[in-house]
């Protein structure tokens, strides 16, 4: 039997770019490692949840790891606020935040407040504080991120986002999706209220002004949700696991479905990530571990800036770090893909395939050499995200049989 490594490069897929004469940014990457793992085996074409479906890094990653999401998914937001290490507790109710830049009058200008590079701890610190009755704990997160715990009674997470998703627009008053929701939205809205002028006036936002940077002036928040409950992904699969990523969101996925999150220096989840490093991680886990997720956020935050030439870059880099994995195909089935597509023509997700190969050695070769959108349509392969597992347990000659 072979160790089991997937490495999910966040946003991979992507469409053809003006900038970079007419390719997607994996298509005008430099990617000889990625063209050789793709010449060992098998390539085509995955759809993240399923055909169609513009998913996110959370329905995507739980669907990659064998969850039905349909029926295990209860929002973002528990999962965000897990992976910063917050306990959430039965009963409360947690949520992805952004800080924002919102103006005087009251609109926001950017939703990521300049993608904040310095912690913003003493914000969260500022803004966690009680409203009759119920808690609201802030922790900080990767630049712009945080999450926002509410911990209280008779909560309900059938509430909309404050966050308006688009710039030009002002926050949204959040509002009850059921009776039983009422209190939760009234209490959540006094808060948003309350913040605002701590947040206006704080030291930290008038440093930021003074240096020429936006100010973190709105707390914008999505995704409610409750701790799901997950079948344990090592008895799922009996398979010992870790996980390497730089992002709370999907470490806080892994500590949910019992895998171990595995640390390395320099994990960033910014497109300045020790790229190197977060590999040589995952091949000294698999020592001792039959099964390692790795997630490579930069490529993600790149198409959702708009930026072709800087996807590009993250992929070569990404690319420099996987000739590690070249030496151990006799002992690992490595596969390759994207959660999602986030191309920079319009700096979201999309509904597009993303193209996936699995290489080891020993398997068949279906005769694809270079791995990007349009080669992977030459490929054998065409799965839903939650098919992969199987097809992995399959390569790694350690899934059961069915049947007689």
């Amino acid at each position: 039997m072979k160790k089991i490594l997937v490495i999910v490069m966040d946003g991979l897929g992507d469409r053809p770019n003006p900038e970079l004469g007419g390719r997607t940014a994996l298509q005008a990457a430099y990617r000889p490692n990625l063209n050789y793992l793709a010449s060992r085996g098998l390539n085509g074409l995955m759809f993240p949840v399923k055909e169609g479906v513009r998913s996110g890094s959370d329905t995507s990653h739980l669907s990659i790891l064998g969850y039905d999401t349909f029926s295990v998914y209860t929002g973002r937001g528990p999962f965000e606020a897990m992976g910063l290490g917050m306990e959430v507790m039965p009963g409360d109710i947690a949520f992805r935040a952004n800080f924002a830049y919102m103006n005087e009058d009251g609109i926001i200008e950017d939703r990521r407040a300049g993608r904040i590079s310095e912690s913003t701890e003493q914000l969260c610190r500022a803004i966690s504080l009680e409203i009759d009755g119920v808690k609201f704990m802030v922790k900080n997160g990767v630049e712009h991120r945080a999450a926002l715990v509410m911990h209280g009674a008779g909560l309900s997470d059938r509430i909309t986002d404050s966050d308006p998703h688009v710039v030009g627009k002002s926050p949204e008053n959040v509002r009850a999706l059921a009776p039983e929701a009422d209190f939760t939205a009234e209490v959540l809205n006094k808060y948003l209220e309350k913040i605002r002028p701590i947040l206006k006036t704080h030291g930290y936002n008038k440093a930021r002004t003074q240096s020429g940077n936006l100010p973190a002036t709105e707390l914008l928040l999505r995704g409610a949700g409750k701790a799901p409950t997950l079948d344990s992904f090592p008895d799922k699969f009996g398979l010992k696991a870790g996980c390497v990523v730089g992002i709370p969101l999907i470490s806080g996925i892994c500590r949910l479905a019992g895998i171990d999150v595995v640390n390395y220096e320099g994990a960033t989840g910014t497109v300045k990530t020790n790229y190197q490093g977060k590999i040589a991680a995952a091949l000294r886990a698999l020592e001792t571990r039959d099964f390692v997720l790795v997630n490579i956020k930069a490529p993600d935050i790149a198409g959702h800036d708009g930026k072709p030439e800087l996807k590009r870059d993250v992929i070569q880099e990404s690319d420099k770090a996987f000739g590690q994995i070249i030496p151990h195909l006799d002992n690992i089935v490595v596969a390759i893909t994207g959660d999602h597509s986030t191309p920079c023509s319009i700096k979201e997700h999309s509904g597009d395939p993303v193209p996936l190969l699995i290489a080891s050695d020993g398997m068949n070769r279906d005769g694809v050499s270079r791995y990007d959108e349009v080669s992977a349509t030459r490929g054998s392969l065409r799965l839903k995200s939650t098919d992969l597992m199987d097809v992995l347990m399959s390569a790694s000659d350690r899934s059961e049989k069915y049947g007689a």
